[in-house]
């Protein structure tokens, strides 16, 4: 392992049940390996966030930058309604 600093953390019972449970399985050698893979699973979790937040801005600044004019409240929720449909049946076919 590279440089690594020894911190204590404080956690609930049942957490503590829960990373203790998933050492006794066999999952992790020690419970210190569980809390660095859960380090590593909040660190992705964080960039994914951070990367899906970035899409939706861009997409709203493309969207406040469209030259074309805007919906009326109804052609939204229309428009809304259409999409929605049409990924519930998506959703059905994809679960045949």
């Amino acid at each position: 392992m590279r440089n690594a600093e020894k911190v204590t953390i404080t956690l609930t019972a049942d957490l503590l049940r829960s990373v203790r449970d998933t050492v006794e399985a066999g999952e992790f050698a020690t419970t210190s390996e569980a809390m660095r893979d859960a380090v590593r699973v909040w660190q992705r979790q964080r960039l994914q966030d951070a990367e899906r937040l970035n899409a939706m801005r861009a997409r709203i600044r493309l969207s406040l930058e469209d030259p074309r004019p805007s919906l009326t409240a109804e052609e939204a929720e229309a428009d809304m309604d259409r999409f929605m449909k049409d990924q519930e049946k998506a959703s059905r076919n994809a679960a045949r």
